[in-house]
């Protein structure tokens, strides 16, 4: 029932997208992201702990007839079948997140303590992906984008990345899309629609962070 009710939030948003005209075609969805790089004691970078908190349009369409189990508003309880619906949804999109150590491709593992919470009409999402395999590297750099520009992510202005227990010496950049790139997206929904994952036409809006141990 969940899973019918994402497919039919995104089919509203589609719709509603493409009946405010090409302009507005894509994307359908906003995200804002703040990721942290968890290390451990060892200097090895283990996981990659994420928190997108989505528009107020998708969120009130996401949360759309659910009702809070107690008083004061949904708890994560209650949105825990949500939450699980979206990790497992997101599988086959990779999690929207590349990572390379040293410029070779790194995998992650299944993602790990998630929830969702709605605070201030718009739901956040918090989860864990850990590698596969811990990975010590002086360059490891993570992009996060959908390749079909269906969803807009965009880093947190105040604290879109972060280090948590990483050596003194690491340091973290991060680095949004070029200036201008978002306008030049609106293409009309034909053209989006041709697009799937494997296209990576989305590519030029990636978010970029860099970590740097040396």
């Amino acid at each position: 029932m969940l899973l019918d009710r994402l497919t039919a939030v995104l089919l509203s948003l589609g719709a509603l997208a493409a009946s405010a005209g090409t302009a507005l075609a894509h994307p359908h969805v906003w995200v804002t992201i703040r990721s942290e790089v968890v290390y451990a004691p060892d200097g090895s970078a283990t996981a990659v702990r994420h928190r997108w908190t989505f528009d107020e349009m998708f969120s009130t369409f996401a949360i759309q007839g659910m009702d809070a189990k107690k008083p004061g508003g949904l708890t994560r309880d209650d949105l825990a079948p949500l939450a699980e619906v979206n990790i497992t949804s997101l599988k086959e999109f990779d999690y929207f997140t590349r990572a390379r150590a040293e410029g070779k491709k790194t995998p992650f593992a299944e993602p790990k303590d998630y929830w969702l919470e709605y605070k201030d009409g718009a739901l956040t999402l918090t989860f864990t992906l850990p590698f596969k395999t811990p990975v010590k590297a002086k360059r490891l750099s993570l992009e996060i984008y959908d390749p079909s520009y269906f969803v807009d992510f965009s880093l947190d202005k105040k604290e879109a990345a972060t280090l948590v227990g990483a050596p003194a010496s690491c340091t973290v950049a991060a680095e949004r899309p070029r200036e201008g790139t978002a306008a030049q997206a609106p293409l009309g929904e034909a053209f989006f629609q041709n697009l799937d994952a494997s296209s990576n036409w989305g590519a030029q809006f990636a978010n970029r962070i860099s970590v740097t141990c040396p």
